[in-house]
């Protein structure tokens, strides 16, 4: 990827032509310039001149248009000047300095700090230059990661911004070193997905560094699969597997654009049993389409870029029931399932036909049903499954064991390709891995699994820390968080204060929210109530403004509304139906008007991976509100939260000061 338009010493850009420099700006725009756009690089082009040279030349770097990649986006411009990185966000023409603005000046100065390695040790300084505001005191304030917070500058303070925030005596860039090194972003899921359906490649938008699994090596893997199946007639399926946040639902986002691309007539789709997830991304791209053709004037309505977003992603439950109306072979040759382990068992698939589609034989679960589907083939197809460990969180969620049930029964001239690492209990459900392969024609590779959690860029191992907690190992927990010194897991039986936490720590559009079990019905008197359902979109999308999204604060998302989802900062709220105790943890629904003891193994399952799902939602840091309860209500005795809260404070979780 070109990573800006145009670049040079701000003394070779002092001395070229202004319509060189607009030439350049050109060759680089992807799409026809527009009028407003070429005015806009016309006014900072004078601008700047005039601002670089006068009274006395300043000296440095000075690039346009500089890719952030990872938003799908470009920093108007990045100056680099004694020793600091500049970035500007012009509004030409706005008379006043608004929030989204700042907002965006600090993500792309995040990005870079976090993600640009060259920038990793400078300081940065975010610059607003609303042209036609009016003038306000610059500002320096100074956050402990060396990034500052944005100044509000206009058309004749931004010279004294640079001057304010730079320091003369500091070593200058060296700006050959600092645009060759390395760009390792991660991406949230909404991010990678607007930024791969807009044509980036997953190398641009995501890690390649040794200390991650790199998500092509995985695309590689299963781009060979297919086209192995292609040259051979066959039909295969692919097993990815990973630890949560590793980036197993941007690998499968990322085969189907690729295929997309490439083969047309494979008609490759995204498809997810996770309504929330499937309404989001496709809300999302559709929002982001609608927004892009009105950047570069060429508008398209809300409902057409809705129903092309359709036919990326899909639901699984739609593709299912539409294939029961037809009997022939499906226009799609790959598919990627999402969350394959949440997949529905027999029961559970034959109930719902019957209750909701007036079906009444219906004898197979889901696995059997689409793999029937797809054998419809008559010449080859492919099937890639994306199984998240230690994920199922409802009733008659079948596993991996049912997809291999299911190849053993009537699929055995399938080609199986299988991550190494599915041995393990979370994968299995007790079945031993001799027992899924028997009669299979399959093959285990090490490429199929992402062992590495990139979600939690400032923390690898939040995962480990995660099931060391749900496996009660507190001395493991508390070893492993020393390694976590750059993602805080903080603890407090105060709402407020955790509400007050996650507002200090979010910068520039940084995302956060609360969030709770589906059965934490006794976080009510707190003022928690998950039984009023959120909308995942509003929550997920919507701007600090809204009151329905997660900023507020107000509304709390379940593990149904974020498995598969993340935010930068969260806030998990702790209810006793998941318990500490001198035995272990306990497992609790409440029903009527007291708790009741869940005896049922697949149920405890789905209550401790319910509050796996929540821990693992945070990207940059966790806190946890564990409620005081009261001895004078019976279903809130302080005895069912004090023992949870000790246990995390064990674990490693730092207490937060009791007063706001």
């Amino acid at each position: 990827m070109q990573r800006s338009y145009f670049q040079s010493t701000i003394a070779d850009f002092l001395a070229t032509n202004e319509s060189e420099i607009l030439g350049e700006l050109a060759k680089g725009h992807s799409h026809a310039l527009e009028h407003l756009q070429r005015n806009a690089w016309v006014w900072q082009i004078q601008h700047l001149k005039s601002v670089l040279a006068q009274p006395t030349q300043i000296h440095g770097y000075v690039l346009f248009e500089y890719a952030i990649p990872r938003m799908g986006k470009r920093a108007d411009v990045v100056l680099l000047i004694d020793g600091t990185v500049f970035v500007l966000e012009y509004k030409v023409g706005e008379e006043s300095s608004p929030r989204h603005g700042l907002d965006q000046a600090m993500d792309y100065a995040l990005d870079l700090k976090n993600f640009h390695e060259g920038s990793h040790g400078l300081p940065i300084v975010p610059i607003l230059v609303a042209t036609q505001a009016p003038r306000t005191p610059i500002e320096l304030r100074w956050n402990a990661d060396g990034v500052a917070d944005p100044i509000r500058a206009n058309q004749e303070t931004l010279r004294e911004a640079i001057k304010t925030a730079g320091e003369s005596g500091r070593p200058g860039v060296d700006a050959g070193s600092w645009l060759a090194s390395g760009y390792k972003p991660t991406p949230t899921i909404i991010e990678a997905a607007k930024a791969l359906y807009k044509g980036h490649r997953v190398e641009e938008i995501s890690r390649s560094d040794a200390g991650a699994i790199n998500l092509s090596l995985t695309t590689r893997a299963i781009v060979e699969a297919i086209e192995h199946a292609k040259t051979h007639g066959t039909k295969t399926i692919c097993f990815i597997t990973g630890v949560p946040g590793s980036g197993k639902t941007l690998a499968g986002l990322n085969l189907a654009t690729e295929r997309m691309r490439v083969h047309d007539d494979e008609h490759a789709v995204f498809l997810s049993g996770n309504g929330p997830l499937v309404d989001i991304l496709r809300e999302a791209l559709a929002r982001d389409e609608v927004e892009r053709g009105k950047e570069e004037q060429r508008p398209i309505t809300k409902k057409r870029a809705t129903s092309k977003a359709r036919t990326f992603i899909q639901n699984i439950h739609h593709f299912r029931d539409e294939s029961l109306r037809r009997e022939d072979a499906p226009a799609e040759k790959v598919v990627v399932f999402d969350e394959a382990q949440r997949a529905w068992t027999m029961q559970e698939a034959s109930k719902f036909m019957r209750n909701k589609r007036q079906i009444d034989d219906f004898a197979q679960s889901e696995p059997h049903f689409l793999l029937s589907v797809m054998d419809r083939h008559e010449d080859w197809c492919c099937v890639v499954c994306i199984v998240g460990g230690g994920q199922e969180i409802n009733t008659g969620e079948a596993g991996l064991p049912e997809w291999f049930a299911a190849l053993r029964d009537d699929y055995t001239h399938w080609r199986v390709l299988y991550s190494d690492r599915i041995e393990g209990h979370e994968y299995q459900r007790g079945s031993q891995l001799v027992e899924l392969l028997e009669g299979l024609r399959a093959e285990p590779r090490s490429d199929l699994h992402l062992a590495v959690n990139v979600r939690s860029f400032r923390a690898e191992k939040v995962a480990a820390w995660v099931k060391a907690v749900i496996d009660g190992d507190a001395a493991t927990a508390k070893t492993l968080v020393q390694d976590l010194l750059r993602y805080p897991i903080v603890l407090t039986r105060n709402l407020e204060q955790a509400r007050a936490w996650l507002r200090a720590q979010a910068r520039g559009s940084e995302r956060y929210g609360l969030v709770a079990s589906s059965d934490a019905i006794r976080l009510k008197p707190s003022g928690i109530f998950v039984k009023s359902k959120v909308n995942a979109v509003n929550w997920f999308l919507n701007t600090k403004e809204d009151v329905r999204s997660s900023f507020a604060l107000e509304d709390v998302a379940t593990e149904f509304d974020v498995q598969g989802l993340e935010l930068d900062w969260v806030g998990v709220c702790w209810d006793a139906n998941y318990r500490f105790t001198d035995r272990g943890w306990a497992h609790h629904k409440f029903s009527g008007a007291k708790w009741l003891r869940v005896n049922d193994e697949l149920r405890q399952m789905y209550l401790a991976n319910s509050y796996r799902v929540l821990l693992t939602r945070a990207r940059q840091g966790l806190v946890i509100f564990v409620p005081e309860g009261s001895d004078e209500d019976p279903t809130r005795p302080r005895g069912f939260y004090d023992e949870t809260y000790e246990f995390l404070r064990e674990c490693g979780a730092v207490a937060l000061d009791e007063r706001l």
